[in-house]
């Protein structure tokens, strides 16, 4: 998920769908991904409900990484992962 993104960014739309997911008992995997990498914007993204974070610019390998990361973690605390189709 970009956290820059015009009318609606990534905060906000990491809400909504949390909010959607209240009613679905589904949850989708978000990693925020930006170029925000100052002090502190890891743990907003991940207050705001991300799931994980990368910084721009992307490392192929890190981005490989947390994803790898995140779904363990969704495994691990049984979270019900479901993809739109």
């Amino acid at each position: 998920m970009d956290v820059q993104m015009p009318e609606m960014d990534g905060l906000q739309a990491t809400a909504a769908i949390r909010k959607g997911e209240l009613e679905s008992g589904n949850h989708m995997p978000i990693i925020a991904m930006t170029a925000h990498a100052m002090s502190g914007d890891k743990e907003r993204c991940l207050e705001a409900g991300m799931d994980g974070y990368v910084s721009k610019p992307l490392r192929v390998d890190n981005l490989f990484s947390t994803i790898e990361e995140v779904l363990r973690t969704l495994a691990e605390s049984k979270t019900l992962v479901s993809l739109p189709k």
